[in-house]
């Protein structure tokens, strides 16, 4: 985990991120780069039609106004938390910063540029409205090959004391255990939490709660009856009820079509978790 890419634009749900990145960064000394997505201009099809210079010279300006507000936030956060800005290569105990901006489309930029990072750390909208920022937090989990930290809307006062692992036995939740070992090995406590009838053919949860102990993980293992309640629900409650402050789960096991037709685990998570998640693909 040492080294953080947080897309910034500046809004709240970015800034979640970015206090989620600082929480990340200052356990494991990490390099934290802001990202700012500067949108090409326009093209429009058709015969004969022209956009006006003065559209896209006020476009551009726009856009660098959104830029430059971004990095004064971003490098306001780094200065009250005393985070330096130093270039990647250079190597230390504590955390640092650096800032880039791109051009092209976010998803596609967050989904390619971020497969350099150990982690990329995502604020993802939770309404309709905000479908561009859902694009690129599924970007990022299915084109970067990294892990991604969706941020809840309010920041924890802690990261990573008291984890649950959602298990269900799939291929996606045992990468993302392998790829969040840092942080369940830094935990004080795993909770290996399995739903019943929200498995795929697998291992169990008491086998995986086993290898995590043989990693010098303080892990347990849970298996609740979801009753009335969805899988993804059952999940939450139980996050919540032992107060966990990050849950790690895969990343759609169902395909996104499927989920977006019935519904599904990961679907429901991204739209209503309380607490920071940790997922990979």
């Amino acid at each position: 985990m040492r080294t953080l890419l947080v897309p910034f634009h500046g809004s709240d749900a970015t800034q979640s991120a970015l206090e989620m990145a600082h929480l990340v960064a200052t356990r494991f000394g990490s390099y934290i780069e802001g990202l700012f997505v500067l949108q090409p201009p326009p093209i429009i099809a058709g015969e004969g039609i022209t956009i006006p210079g003065e559209y896209l010279t006020q476009l551009a300006e726009e856009g660098r106004r959104l830029a430059d507000g971004a990095r004064e936030r971003f490098e306001k956060f780094m200065k009250e938390r005393h985070v330096p800005f130093r270039d990647i290569t250079i190597v230390g105990d504590n955390a640092t910063a650096g800032w880039r901006e791109l051009e092209g489309l976010e998803s596609q930029v967050v989904g390619e540029y971020g497969r350099l990072f150990d982690l990329i750390v995502v604020g993802c909208a939770t309404q309709q409205s905000a479908a561009d920022r859902n694009a690129m937090c599924e970007a990022a989990l299915f084109e970067s090959g990294r892990p991604v930290m969706v941020a809840a809307d309010k920041a924890p006062a802690t990261l990573g004391k008291t984890i649950v692992v959602a298990w269900n036995g799939s291929t996606e939740t045992a990468r993302t255990i392998a790829l969040g070992m840092p942080l369940l090995q830094a935990a004080e406590k795993v909770v290996v939490l399995t739903v019943q009838g929200g498995t795929v053919p697998g291992p169990d949860a008491e086998q995986v709660t086993r290898h995590l102990v043989h990693n010098d993980i303080n892990a347990q293992t849970e298996i609740v009856e979801p009753g009335p309640r969805t899988s993804g629900e059952a999940i939450l409650e139980e996050t919540d009820r032992v107060g966990a402050d990050l849950l790690l789960k895969g990343a759609f096991t169902h395909s996104r079509l499927r989920q977006m037709i019935f519904g599904g685990a990961t679907q429901h998570i991204l739209s209503v978790s309380k607490v920071p998640v940790f997922m990979a693909h």
